[in-house]
């Protein structure tokens, strides 16, 4: 992993295809200098291939300056820091999105143009970067975040300055409940929770679980709330229930803990960075039962991580690249001659959020910010690739959910769980 840069890293994404950061830091606007494809990045102090965990590096693609006839968005990413592959994953959806509705002619005769910061996976320097984005860039829409602790500390700077944001993939429920600017295209924590209970119960025949949770995340922490309460719920008993805070590296006293309860899975609602740590020692300590979890898991750091620890455990997600549909499969043609792979879950619905709030500008009848808004929330019945996204009255989005189980690999489809 590259270094963090005191300042922090700004990106700029200038996007035409037809043809996050401290207040300190500088930016810089990269020309067109190569192939369309992905977009043109500048960092800050530092070059590496785009792309690339803990540095966004300098893409030789197309890009070019923001001005008076361009619409500038605004994304907010982790793309340091300890879920660096959420941001890059994110970040390229959005670009994708972006490029594609330039070749189709841009919204209300403008090309459209994002700008993107590093929040290194902080929630203070995700707020930073929101109060940038409006305040100094003036965006019309911020995407973002991830994670959801990072989405709350940006929400509580758009909802305020009446800025639409859409975060891709922050699934706890408060996200949305800061105010009616802020909106989600992904399902939340209590449809999450309800679906692994479920499938623990139905597809498992668990009787047994145990839990553990990181105290520092509200994702973590609100996934675990509601399985302990749906499994329950079913029939089943919660056997242990055990704690860590993100960045821990030794898991040993809690699984040991949880080994004597002798549960028939595990339920680790954390992020992959976390999980593929945890999955060895409980290996380690002869724990042969599934380890279940939501959609933080979803990484390719998953398997360096984790190894075979984590082969044969399942996690709530929100599509599959296995999906024979058209809109899907063409989605990923198209994601893989722009980045050269498959994929996953947090790229998917950052190509749909970026995609919702095209539409809705193309559909509202001024470009400001509260005709915008108003667009947002009509959302109902939209093509995403990660499933067809209306939007209820607390701005979440209707949408199954899909399980799938840790391959050798990669993880395969097991079943779709609807609301």
């Amino acid at each position: 992993m590259h270094r963090i840069l005191t300042g922090g890293i700004v990106v700029l994404a200038a996007l035409f295809a037809a043809g996050c950061e401290k207040k300190t830091s500088t930016q810089t606007e990269t020309p067109a200098t190569g192939t369309t494809g992905q977009t043109g990045v500048q960092t800050t102090g530092t070059t590496g291939s785009a792309g690339t965990e803990g540095s966004a590096g300098t893409a030789g693609t197309a890009g070019a300056p923001a001005t008076g006839d361009v619409i500038l968005l605004g994304e907010v990413g982790s793309l340091t820091g300890a879920q660096a592959t959420f941001g890059i994953s994110t970040r390229n959806g959005v670009e994708l999105a972006l490029n594609e509705a330039n070749a189709e002619g841009g919204v209300k005769g403008h090309k459209l143009a994002v700008r993107v910061y590093d929040d290194q996976s902080k929630p203070e320097e995700a707020a930073n970067a929101a109060t940038r984005l409006i305040t100094q860039d003036h965006v019309k829409i911020i995407i973002g975040e991830v994670a959801s602790t990072n989405s709350i500390a940006m929400a509580h700077k758009a909802q305020p300055a009446k800025v639409p944001m859409i975060t891709p993939s922050s699934t706890n429920e408060g996200v949305t409940a800061i105010g009616d600017y802020i909106f989600r295209v992904c399902f939340i924590d209590p449809f999450q929770g309800f679906v692994m209970a479920k499938f623990s119960r139905d597809h498992l025949k668990s009787t047994r679980a145990a839990v553990l949770r990181d105290t520092r995340s509200d994702y973590s922490m609100g996934l675990s709330e509601v399985f302990t309460r749906k499994f329950t719920e079913m029939g089943g008993k919660i056997v242990a229930t055990e704690a860590y805070a993100q960045g821990d590296t030794d898991f040993r006293s809690q699984l040991t803990a949880i080994r004597s309860a002798k549960p028939e899975a595990i339920y680790v609602p954390g992020y992959y960075n976390d999980v593929g740590i945890i999955a060895r020692q409980a290996r380690e300590l002869g724990i042969k039962v599934p380890l279940l979890g939501g959609d933080g898991w979803e990484s390719e750091k998953l398997w360096e991580l984790g190894g075979s620890a984590v082969v044969g455990s399942y996690f709530s997600n929100h599509y599959s690249p296995e999906d024979p549909s058209p809109r899907v499969q063409n989605f990923i043609a198209a994601y893989k001659k722009a980045y050269g792979g498959v994929p996953d879950s947090l790229a998917a619905l950052a190509y749909d959020a970026a995609r919702v709030g095209i539409e809705a500008m193309r559909r509202a009848p001024s470009l400001e910010t509260s005709a915008i808004r108003d667009a947002i929330a009509q959302t109902k019945d939209f093509p995403g690739v990660a499933g067809t996204i209306t939007l209820d009255e607390k701005r979440n989005a209707i949408k199954p959910a899909v399980v799938v189980q840790v391959g050798d690999t990669s993880s395969k489809y097991v079943a779709t769980i609807t609301p």
